[in-house]
């Protein structure tokens, strides 16, 4: 590969959806052109890979996408692409058209993918392998902020701006569950945004006891939860708190709980500016690199700046 020129490279979406991914496909597409580099578009992920749903891509195949949420391209999560078979079809699919690298936007399931897909010891595909983070988690190691997830804290911090009209009016105490299985990033920024008075994540533990007390001298507010808090979410946080609320056995004790899963409707919409501006510049630098011939290397942003990391 170090003596061929990166005359044809394709792009992917991998894993859950983020807003900005239609900005950095658009991105990968046209500075690919710009440098006279034939680009083809994967459709729904690596299960598209598999079964060759690959077509090449012009200019006007991003035309009028860079405010859309979502991905043009598609996105799918394959089992088949666990195995070797399935990427050896992969592999003969990129080979048949003479592609010789593979951009790839998503999260950490789809850097594994690339990992695999260039493991050469696996009998996999000898082309090039680039990652670019896109989840709204904000969880790939190694980058500071991944694309869509600035328009996820956006969304859901509308939302409690919403909400909080109406526990205002009606002294309700709204507990939010947020996205977040296993990273907090999104409560905690959101929960800071939106001036909440209890943020519960993943990664520390949760102090009931601390919660009570809050809701007792302040009155009806606002719980941000992480889906993945060791509470168990918001419906369950809500049972525990009215529970411990309601432990010195007072019959008139009927704590005022509202409960509102944001869940999928983080992942939609337009996205912010700056995911677009951050997808965008992850999209040119990408291509960049790939012409550059570097492989198993994922796009980040570090301090303001876009750099490699080992994927």
């Amino acid at each position: 590969m170090s003596n061929t020129n990166i005359d044809k490279i394709a792009v992917m979406t991998s894993g859950g959806d983020s807003p900005g991914m239609n900005a950095f496909i658009r991105a990968v597409v046209r500075e690919a052109l710009e440098n006279k580099v034939e680009v083809y578009g994967i459709y729904e992920g690596y299960q598209g890979l598999i079964e060759n749903k690959i077509k090449l891509m012009d200019y006007d195949s991003v035309c009028n996408i860079i405010q859309r949420g979502g991905t043009i391209l598609k996105t799918s999560r394959s089992a088949d692409f666990m195995t070797p078979a399935g990427r050896q079809i992969a592999a003969k699919n990129l080979d048949n058209l003479g592609i010789k690298a593979l951009i790839c936007c998503g999260g950490d399931g789809s850097y594994a993918g690339l990992k695999a897909f260039a493991n050469k010891q696996d009998g996999q595909w000898a082309g090039l392998v680039l990652g670019a983070p896109g989840t709204i988690d904000n969880d790939v190691k190694g980058t500071d902020f991944t694309i869509g997830y600035d328009t996820a804290i956006n969304t859901a911090m509308h939302a409690i701006d919403n909400l909080r009209d109406t526990g205002d009016s009606h002294s309700m105490h709204f507990i939010v569950e947020v996205m977040g299985r296993h990273c907090g990033d999104i409560a905690r920024a959101v929960g800071t945004a939106s001036g909440a008075v209890n943020v519960l994540i993943p990664e520390t533990a949760t102090n009931i006891d601390e919660i009570v007390n809050h809701i007792r001298s302040k009155g009806h507010n606002i719980t941000v939860v992480a889906e993945g808090d060791e509470t168990g979410g918001a419906l369950n946080l809500a049972k525990i708190l009215t529970e411990r609320l309601c432990s010195t056995g007072d019959k008139n004790c009927k704590p005022n709980f509202r409960v509102c899963i944001l869940g999928h409707i983080q992942r939609g919409g337009t996205p912010t500016a700056r995911d677009r501006i951050l997808a965008h510049e992850m999209g040119v630098f990408a291509v960049q690199k790939a012409l550059e011939k570097h492989s198993l290397s994922a796009v980040a942003s570090q301090a303001g700046k876009l750099v490699l990391t080992n994927i």
